[in-house]
């Protein structure tokens, strides 16, 4: 049985899986705003709802990446939209480099694709929900578990079917979007999660780690109220490093830079002129933009990235040396235990403090690669990843385990890896997104064909249309993944209010956008319904 048989004869079974159903006829705008902020506030909701029997001390995995994940630790949205960006990674990849042929302008093979990709956003559920339950890192309440007289191992089964639970929810709340509201749930999600990160980094009164508040307002009210920061210690190394990192005015010039760079980019675009064959005087023109494919194909490029560190840190777990260090900080009352994992990928280190008394787990950091192939292929968040000093005091113990510190050259090394893998993952599935979305050349001329338009000049045919926006959408998906490369690594160099890293404000800034043009679109169509033949309604 070849591939193409073997999809054919799964199709009765993809077909079957439950979905939501797609509205018969034209949605009004109205309509459309409701469901789409109503699954808004649904998932914000559910957000807030804790994952029953998940113990305080429990390390988020995924902490690094939760901006354009979307999701909530310790929430049931803990997953967010991960199960559903690595299905579309690995059906991309082997769709894009024919390992899996199926030919998406045909109907009947567009919806095997969409219904393998729902069947294999299931199996990433519990593939990216167990192996944090059995790895240890969601950990069960000891006295939840005492207090119900039931064993840890069914806390950790109750733990893993919530997180199930909230993966589903999450791909039927995406597929509602899609189907009865504005934009997708995806973006939706991402938005909401970047917009409650950015806001955080504004007025959090939180104390951080530098003992100052984490918001960027209070944070300054803090430092002149109390006279943490003299004026003549601005202008010295350390004084400048406290004003313009730890005091977040660089992570605040970035964030507004990013913002309206992305708003310039998104509204720069070449113009294709077209006319209806059958109404003399009507014409509007198709906008080729300069990131054509959007900004969405670099969430594939660090959910990628992500993946790769889970593995690499379940392999250091689980088949690599481990080293320990303890320390005991009297101030707080705990014991500080330094853990190094080795493996051939590379080193990892995390940070546990128990209680002096109880010796109860009090808190942990997930591990960090600090050297090997997993350092190198993990992404750069803010300034603390590749200013020499600031690296340094990212990872403590390192001297009580016995490694050697970060060298300068490991730094440049790792900037250079992560922007390769930037250009080159945006260019790639820039160029995997638009054949599999139907924004290729080709998808695209048919649906202008049918909608009665052409190009003025040419023969009104769709291989006619199809030959003219060949001489513009590869070239601008190329150019247009690069771009996007580029910013998202100055982004993640320079850091953004509130920890959500230059690719989640990339994504928000430029998914609002779209969502601002959507919405005009929609109401455009209700005024001249004609228009929504042009639109595949």
């Amino acid at each position: 049985m070849n591939q193409q048989s073997f999809f054919y004869a799964i199709e009765p079974f993809v077909r079957r899986l439950p979905a939501v159903e797609r509205p018969e006829g034209h949605v009004h705008f109205k309509k459309k705003l409701s469901w789409t902020v109503g699954i808004l506030v649904l998932y914000l909701a559910l957000g807030n709802v804790s994952l029953f029997g998940l113990s305080p001390a429990s390390i988020d995995l995924f902490g690094m990446y939760r901006a354009f994940f979307a999701g909530s630790f310790g929430s049931l949205m803990l997953l967010g939209i991960g199960p559903i960006v690595t299905a579309s990674i690995v059906l991309q990849l082997l769709v894009g480099a024919g390992i899996i042929k199926l030919d998406l302008t045909d109907p009947r093979d567009q919806a095997i694709f969409q219904g393998t990709q729902k069947l294999l956003v299931l199996v990433m559920i519990v593939v990216e929900g167990l192996p944090q339950v059995l790895g240890g890192y969601l950990l069960p309440d000891p006295g939840l578990a005492a207090s119900m007289g039931v064993s840890l191992g069914m806390i950790s089964l109750l733990i893993f079917v919530q997180i199930c639970i909230g993966g589903v929810l999450i791909l039927f709340m995406d597929e509602i979007v899609s189907k009865w509201g504005i934009g997708s749930g995806v973006g939706l999600f991402i938005v909401a999660g970047v917009s409650q990160q950015l806001i955080t980094g504004m007025f959090n009164w939180t104390i951080g780690d530098q003992g100052l508040p984490i918001g960027i307002i209070p944070k300054w009210i803090f430092i002149f109220t109390n006279n943490v920061l003299g004026l003549e210690d601005v202008f010295t190394a350390s004084g400048l490093e406290r004003v313009f990192i730890d005091g977040g005015i660089l992570a605040l010039i970035t964030t507004i830079v990013i913002i309206l760079f992305v708003v310039f980019v998104e509204s720069t675009r070449v113009e294709i002129p077209l006319a209806h064959s059958a109404v003399r005087g009507a014409r509007g023109r198709f906008p080729v933009k300069l990131i054509y494919a959007s900004v969405l194909p670099m969430i594939l490029v660090r959910a990628l990235q992500a993946n790769i560190q889970m593995i690499g840190v379940l392999l250091a777990g689980k088949i690599g040396h481990t080293t320990t260090a303890t320390t005991t900080d009297s101030a707080s009352g705990v014991n500080i235990v330094y853990t190094a994992y080795s493996s051939i990928l590379g080193t990892f280190t995390s940070t546990s403090s128990y209680d002096m008394v109880t010796g109860e787990l009090v808190s942990a950091s997930s591990p960090m690669p600090i050297s090997g192939l997993m350092y190198y292929l993990s992404p750069i968040n803010t300034p603390h990843d590749w200013i020499p000093s600031l690296v340094t005091a990212s990872y403590p113990g390192m001297e009580l385990l016995g490694l050697d510190p970060i060298a300068g050259w490991q730094i440049w090394l790792h900037v250079l890896t992560d922007a390769a893998v930037l250009i080159a993952g945006g260019v790639i599935f820039a160029i995997f997104w638009i054949e599999t979305t139907g924004m290729g050349a080709k998808s695209v001329a048919a649906k202008i064909h049918a909608s009665g338009l052409q190009v003025p000049g040419h023969r009104r045919s769709a291989v006619s249309i199809e030959k003219i926006l060949g001489r513009y959408i590869p070239k601008v998906t190329v150019i247009g993944g690069v771009i996007i490369g580029l910013l998202t690594l100055v982004a993640s160099l320079l850091g953004t209010l509130g920890g959500a890293g230059g690719t989640g404000l990339l994504l928000a800034v430029s998914i609002t956008y779209r969502l601002y043009e959507q919405i005009a679109s929609e109401q455009i169509q209700e005024m001249y319904p004609m228009m929504r033949r042009f639109f595949g309604e």
